[in-house]
């Protein structure tokens, strides 16, 4: 996938668009049921990612800036403005998604080219500016899953999931204590190796299965791995 932020609106957008019609089905009862995440109904996962969209709005304007702009005015803040909206009607998520979806955007658009170059502060530390438009894709793409309906790993598109794939190995390779593993995906001979080779299982499936089993949104039962035994357990994503 490529890592132009530009170019990657694009997948933004139809990501949003699917986002979109799935929480446009939802009536007040599918919001209140439970979403992926333990202690969130769908309603929270809606609001966190339309509250997500803001965060990334001031991410954007610091780069475009140069203001200290942080991505969330406290954690405290973020946790209080999820819960208070997580519980709206449906028009009322439908809109505030719509709503931050087209603020992202615009300010997408705003960035001059030597911005992208800045270096901003994330929520869990120094980021830099051109990798924005990934994190909102990804934000958008796993936090679908979340929601516990018609959408799965398998429905995101081949080169996001093999991007998300080798982010998520890179993560748990840097750990303090990486699980030996080595990745197969299905049709390929490459693979991904993370910490040990010798002697580690080989984890073989779907890129996407990979990639969701490697982030803990899915339990690994649709891969294979060699010799038979048990699945690596992967430590906790970010």
């Amino acid at each position: 996938m490529t890592t132009d932020p530009l170019l990657l609106m694009g997948e933004v957008d139809a990501a949003t668009s699917r986002l979109l019609r799935t929480a446009a089905s939802f009536d007040t009862a599918d919001l209140a049921a439970a979403s992926l995440l333990p202690g969130w109904t769908r309603g929270h996962v809606l609001a966190h990612l339309a509250r997500n969209a803001d965060g990334f709005v001031n991410l954007l304007t610091a780069a475009r800036t140069g203001a200290a702009l942080p991505m969330y005015a406290s954690l405290e803040a973020r946790t209080a403005d999820i819960e208070a909206g997580s519980s709206r009607p449906p028009a009322a998520h439908l809109d505030d998604l719509r709503r931050t979806a087209d603020l992202f955007s615009e300010a997408v658009a705003a960035m001059p080219a030597d911005a992208w170059a800045a270096t901003v502060q994330a929520r869990k530390g120094p980021w830099p500016a051109a990798l924005l438009v990934w994190g909102r894709l990804r934000e958008i793409e796993v936090h679908h899953l979340d929601l516990a309906a018609d959408y799965r790993a398998a429905d995101w598109s081949e080169t996001f999931a093999h991007r998300l794939l080798r982010e998520a190995a890179s993560h748990h390779a840097t750990g303090p204590t990486p699980p030996s593993m080595v990745l197969r995906l299905d049709g390929s001979e490459h693979e991904v190796v993370i910490g040990e080779r010798v002697d580690a299982p080989v984890v073989a499936g779907p890129a996407s299965d990979l990639a969701a089993w490697l982030i803990g949104r899915a339990d690994g039962a649709l891969l294979s791995v060699t010799p038979d035994g048990p699945l690596p357990t992967p430590p906790e994503w970010i």
